[in-house]
Protein backbone atom coordinates (compact mmCIF):
# COMPACT_ATOMS: atom_id res chain seq x y z
CA UNK A 1 0.00 0.00 0.00
CA UNK A 2 1.42 3.34 -1.06
CA UNK A 3 1.83 5.92 1.62
CA UNK A 4 -0.01 8.63 0.15
CA UNK A 5 -2.70 6.59 0.02
CA UNK A 6 -3.39 7.13 3.59
CA UNK A 7 -4.38 10.84 2.64
CA UNK A 8 -6.48 12.70 0.73
CA UNK A 9 -5.52 13.31 -2.97
CA UNK A 10 -6.29 16.03 -5.60
CA UNK A 11 -7.94 15.13 -8.50
CA UNK A 12 -6.80 15.92 -11.66
CA UNK A 13 -9.30 18.29 -12.63
CA UNK A 14 -8.93 20.22 -8.83
CA UNK A 15 -5.08 20.21 -9.64
CA UNK A 16 -5.71 21.49 -12.71
CA UNK A 17 -7.89 24.18 -11.61
CA UNK A 18 -5.98 25.34 -8.47
CA UNK A 19 -2.72 25.91 -10.97
CA UNK A 20 -5.35 27.90 -13.71
CA UNK A 21 -6.58 30.21 -10.55
CA UNK A 22 -3.14 30.96 -9.30
CA UNK A 23 -1.58 31.45 -12.78
CA UNK A 24 -4.51 34.09 -13.31
CA UNK A 25 -4.11 35.61 -10.06
CA UNK A 26 -0.91 36.33 -11.07
CA UNK A 27 -1.39 37.13 -14.83
CA UNK A 28 -4.45 39.70 -12.90
CA UNK A 29 -1.55 41.35 -10.55
CA UNK A 30 1.25 41.77 -13.44
CA UNK A 31 -1.38 43.78 -15.67
CA UNK A 32 -2.63 46.07 -13.20
CA UNK A 33 0.46 46.64 -10.82
CA UNK A 34 3.28 45.90 -14.43
CA UNK A 35 3.73 49.20 -15.15
CA UNK A 36 3.85 50.90 -11.69
CA UNK A 37 6.92 47.99 -11.19
CA UNK A 38 8.49 49.08 -14.10
CA UNK A 39 8.58 52.39 -13.39
CA UNK A 40 9.74 51.65 -9.83
CA UNK A 41 12.91 50.37 -11.65
CA UNK A 42 13.29 53.37 -14.12
CA UNK A 43 16.47 54.63 -11.76
CA UNK A 44 17.83 51.21 -11.67
CA UNK A 45 17.99 51.08 -15.45
CA UNK A 46 19.36 54.56 -15.81
CA UNK A 47 22.01 53.79 -12.89
CA UNK A 48 22.79 50.45 -15.03
CA UNK A 49 23.08 52.32 -18.84
CA UNK A 50 24.93 55.27 -17.14
CA UNK A 51 27.80 52.44 -16.04
CA UNK A 52 27.76 50.46 -19.47
CA UNK A 53 28.69 53.89 -21.05
CA UNK A 54 31.17 54.64 -18.89
CA UNK A 55 33.23 51.47 -19.56
CA UNK A 56 32.26 50.83 -23.36
CA UNK A 57 32.99 54.67 -24.24
CA UNK A 58 36.17 54.84 -21.76
CA UNK A 59 39.26 54.06 -23.91
CA UNK A 60 40.92 50.96 -23.59
CA UNK A 61 44.00 51.88 -22.89
CA UNK A 62 42.81 54.14 -19.85
CA UNK A 63 40.76 50.73 -18.57
CA UNK A 64 43.97 49.08 -18.79
CA UNK A 65 45.64 51.55 -16.85
CA UNK A 66 43.72 51.94 -14.38
CA UNK A 67 43.23 47.90 -13.92
CA UNK A 68 46.44 48.00 -13.41
CA UNK A 69 47.30 50.56 -11.04
CA UNK A 70 44.37 49.06 -8.96
CA UNK A 71 46.08 45.58 -9.30
CA UNK A 72 49.28 46.52 -8.11
CA UNK A 73 47.75 48.87 -5.10
CA UNK A 74 45.83 45.42 -3.89
CA UNK A 75 48.02 42.62 -4.69
CA UNK A 76 51.31 44.77 -4.48
CA UNK A 77 52.38 41.85 -7.21
CA UNK A 78 54.45 42.66 -10.27
CA UNK A 79 53.23 38.94 -11.27
CA UNK A 80 49.59 39.26 -10.74
CA UNK A 81 49.36 42.82 -12.71
CA UNK A 82 51.12 41.68 -15.72
CA UNK A 83 49.18 38.40 -16.02
CA UNK A 84 45.85 41.10 -15.69
CA UNK A 85 47.01 43.09 -18.45
CA UNK A 86 47.59 40.27 -20.76
CA UNK A 87 44.25 38.66 -19.84
CA UNK A 88 42.85 42.30 -20.62
CA UNK A 89 44.76 42.79 -23.89
CA UNK A 90 43.89 38.69 -24.91
CA UNK A 91 40.00 40.19 -25.18
CA UNK A 92 40.79 43.14 -26.87
CA UNK A 93 42.93 41.14 -29.70
CA UNK A 94 40.38 38.61 -30.18
CA UNK A 95 37.05 41.55 -30.63
CA UNK A 96 35.07 41.19 -27.64
CA UNK A 97 36.14 44.35 -25.75
CA UNK A 98 33.03 46.32 -26.04
CA UNK A 99 30.85 43.17 -25.20
CA UNK A 100 33.15 42.52 -22.08
CA UNK A 101 32.96 45.86 -20.84
CA UNK A 102 29.08 45.40 -21.68
CA UNK A 103 28.73 41.89 -19.08
CA UNK A 104 31.70 43.35 -16.17
CA UNK A 105 29.17 46.85 -16.10
CA UNK A 106 26.10 43.96 -15.41
CA UNK A 107 28.50 42.05 -12.90
CA UNK A 108 29.24 45.16 -11.07
CA UNK A 109 26.09 46.99 -10.79
CA UNK A 110 24.52 43.43 -9.59
CA UNK A 111 27.56 42.97 -6.85
CA UNK A 112 26.60 46.69 -5.84
CA UNK A 113 23.20 45.94 -5.31
CA UNK A 114 23.84 42.57 -3.52
CA UNK A 115 26.06 44.25 -0.98
CA UNK A 116 23.46 47.24 -0.13
CA UNK A 117 21.08 44.54 0.41
CA UNK A 118 22.43 41.60 1.75
CA UNK A 119 25.52 43.06 3.96
CA UNK A 120 22.46 44.67 6.27
CA UNK A 121 20.08 41.75 5.63
CA UNK A 122 23.32 39.38 7.32
CA UNK A 123 23.70 42.43 9.99
CA UNK A 124 20.41 41.85 10.89
CA UNK A 125 20.88 38.09 10.97
CA UNK A 126 23.38 37.49 13.17
CA UNK A 127 21.72 38.86 16.17
CA UNK A 128 18.35 37.67 15.55
CA UNK A 129 17.60 33.82 15.64
CA UNK A 130 13.94 34.55 14.68
CA UNK A 131 14.68 36.15 11.68
CA UNK A 132 17.24 33.24 10.92
CA UNK A 133 14.92 30.94 10.74
CA UNK A 134 12.66 32.96 8.62
CA UNK A 135 15.26 33.89 6.09
CA UNK A 136 17.80 31.04 5.57
CA UNK A 137 15.07 28.81 4.20
CA UNK A 138 14.47 31.29 1.68
CA UNK A 139 18.21 31.78 1.16
CA UNK A 140 18.23 28.34 0.70
CA UNK A 141 15.73 28.10 -2.25
CA UNK A 142 17.21 31.01 -3.94
CA UNK A 143 20.58 28.97 -4.54
CA UNK A 144 18.70 25.73 -5.01
CA UNK A 145 15.95 26.45 -7.38
CA UNK A 146 16.64 26.18 -11.12
CA UNK A 147 17.33 29.83 -12.33
CA UNK A 148 14.86 29.09 -15.67
CA UNK A 149 11.84 28.61 -12.97
CA UNK A 150 12.27 32.09 -11.05
CA UNK A 151 12.87 34.02 -14.44
CA UNK A 152 9.03 33.12 -15.08
CA UNK A 153 7.22 35.42 -12.67
CA UNK A 154 10.43 38.11 -13.70
CA UNK A 155 9.56 37.92 -17.18
CA UNK A 156 5.89 37.76 -16.46
CA UNK A 157 6.16 41.31 -14.19
CA UNK A 158 8.36 43.25 -16.41
CA UNK A 159 8.61 41.79 -19.78
CA UNK A 160 12.34 41.05 -21.57
CA UNK A 161 14.82 44.06 -21.28
CA UNK A 162 18.48 44.68 -18.57
CA UNK A 163 16.51 45.02 -15.56
CA UNK A 164 14.80 41.94 -15.36
CA UNK A 165 17.69 40.57 -15.81
CA UNK A 166 19.72 42.29 -13.62
CA UNK A 167 16.88 41.18 -11.18
CA UNK A 168 17.68 37.85 -12.27
CA UNK A 169 21.14 37.76 -11.91
CA UNK A 170 20.74 39.76 -8.19
CA UNK A 171 18.13 36.91 -7.07
CA UNK A 172 21.09 34.16 -7.75
CA UNK A 173 23.97 35.89 -6.25
CA UNK A 174 22.88 37.90 -3.07
CA UNK A 175 22.77 34.79 -0.80
CA UNK A 176 26.58 34.21 -0.51
CA UNK A 177 26.68 38.06 1.09
CA UNK A 178 24.17 37.39 3.06
CA UNK A 179 24.97 34.46 5.03
CA UNK A 180 28.99 35.32 5.09
CA UNK A 181 28.04 38.49 6.65
CA UNK A 182 25.94 36.97 9.18
CA UNK A 183 28.59 34.16 10.08
CA UNK A 184 31.17 36.95 9.98
CA UNK A 185 30.07 39.00 12.84
CA UNK A 186 28.64 35.75 14.99
CA UNK A 187 32.42 34.26 15.21
CA UNK A 188 33.45 37.81 16.55
CA UNK A 189 35.34 36.81 19.68
CA UNK A 190 32.89 37.96 22.61
CA UNK A 191 35.75 39.10 24.44
CA UNK A 192 36.41 42.02 22.04
CA UNK A 193 32.68 43.11 22.44
CA UNK A 194 33.04 42.63 26.59
CA UNK A 195 36.15 45.20 26.43
CA UNK A 196 34.15 47.58 24.08
CA UNK A 197 30.91 47.37 26.47
CA UNK A 198 33.15 47.66 29.33
CA UNK A 199 34.47 51.02 27.51
CA UNK A 200 30.77 52.39 27.60
CA UNK A 201 30.47 51.86 23.73
CA UNK A 202 26.64 51.15 22.55
CA UNK A 203 25.36 48.54 20.18
CA UNK A 204 25.74 50.94 16.88
CA UNK A 205 29.24 51.24 17.57
CA UNK A 206 30.09 48.53 19.08
CA UNK A 207 28.93 46.90 15.34
CA UNK A 208 30.73 49.28 13.50
CA UNK A 209 34.24 49.55 15.38
CA UNK A 210 34.40 46.24 16.83
CA UNK A 211 32.22 43.36 14.78
CA UNK A 212 32.35 45.05 11.33
CA UNK A 213 36.58 45.41 11.34
CA UNK A 214 36.93 41.88 12.22
CA UNK A 215 34.36 40.37 10.43
CA UNK A 216 35.49 42.21 6.57
CA UNK A 217 37.60 38.94 5.95
CA UNK A 218 34.31 36.91 5.66
CA UNK A 219 32.29 39.62 4.02
CA UNK A 220 34.99 39.92 1.46
CA UNK A 221 34.79 36.25 0.49
CA UNK A 222 30.88 36.62 0.49
CA UNK A 223 31.35 39.83 -2.00
CA UNK A 224 34.33 37.33 -4.42
CA UNK A 225 31.23 34.45 -4.06
CA UNK A 226 28.66 36.68 -5.30
CA UNK A 227 30.34 37.96 -8.27
CA UNK A 228 31.02 34.47 -9.14
CA UNK A 229 27.79 33.38 -9.30
CA UNK A 230 26.81 36.45 -11.35
CA UNK A 231 29.17 35.67 -13.82
CA UNK A 232 27.78 32.35 -13.61
CA UNK A 233 24.71 34.00 -14.42
CA UNK A 234 24.98 35.82 -17.48
CA UNK A 235 24.51 33.38 -19.57
CA UNK A 236 21.07 32.76 -18.45
CA UNK A 237 19.89 36.30 -18.42
CA UNK A 238 21.07 36.47 -22.03
CA UNK A 239 17.86 35.07 -22.24
CA UNK A 240 15.81 37.75 -20.86
CA UNK A 241 17.79 40.69 -23.14
CA UNK A 242 21.20 41.25 -20.86
CA UNK A 243 23.84 41.74 -23.68
CA UNK A 244 27.43 41.21 -23.94
CA UNK A 245 29.43 37.95 -23.29
CA UNK A 246 26.46 35.61 -21.99
CA UNK A 247 23.91 37.05 -25.48
CA UNK A 248 26.75 35.67 -27.83
CA UNK A 249 27.46 32.35 -26.00
CA UNK A 250 23.39 31.93 -26.64
CA UNK A 251 23.38 32.75 -30.15
CA UNK A 252 26.68 30.57 -30.29
CA UNK A 253 24.32 27.67 -28.53
CA UNK A 254 21.85 28.41 -30.99
CA UNK A 255 23.67 28.36 -34.31
CA UNK A 256 25.92 25.78 -33.21
CA UNK A 257 29.30 28.22 -33.53
CA UNK A 258 31.69 26.49 -31.20
CA UNK A 259 34.53 28.96 -31.95
CA UNK A 260 32.63 31.85 -31.16
CA UNK A 261 31.33 29.92 -27.73
CA UNK A 262 34.69 28.86 -26.87
CA UNK A 263 36.26 32.62 -27.62
CA UNK A 264 33.19 34.38 -25.20
CA UNK A 265 33.57 31.63 -22.65
CA UNK A 266 37.26 32.90 -22.07
CA UNK A 267 36.52 36.33 -21.81
CA UNK A 268 33.96 35.15 -19.03
CA UNK A 269 36.94 33.15 -17.46
CA UNK A 270 39.14 36.13 -17.71
CA UNK A 271 37.23 38.55 -16.04
CA UNK A 272 36.11 35.80 -13.67
CA UNK A 273 39.57 35.27 -12.66
CA UNK A 274 41.20 38.93 -12.66
CA UNK A 275 38.00 40.20 -10.41
CA UNK A 276 39.10 36.44 -8.40
CA UNK A 277 42.44 37.54 -7.85
CA UNK A 278 41.61 41.00 -6.90
CA UNK A 279 39.23 39.99 -4.03
CA UNK A 280 41.79 36.81 -2.84
CA UNK A 281 44.53 39.76 -2.92
CA UNK A 282 42.47 41.69 -0.56
CA UNK A 283 41.40 39.53 1.56
CA UNK A 284 44.94 38.00 2.51
CA UNK A 285 45.87 41.74 2.94
CA UNK A 286 43.21 41.38 5.92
Amino acid sequence: MNWFDKFPQLSASSLLHLKTKIDNLFFTFSANHGETIENFFVPLLHFLIFVENILVQTPWMLILLATSFITYLVSKSIRLTIAIIIGLCSIGLIGLWEDTMKTLSIILVATFICIIIGVPIGTLLHSRNILQKIINPVLDMMQTIPTFVYLIPIITLMGIGKVPGLIAVCVYAIPPVVRLTSLGLKQVPYRYIETAMALGLNNIKILLMIKFPIALQSILVGVNQTIMMSLGMVVIASMIGVSGLGANILKAINNQYITTGLLNGFAIVVIAIILDRLFQSMIKRK
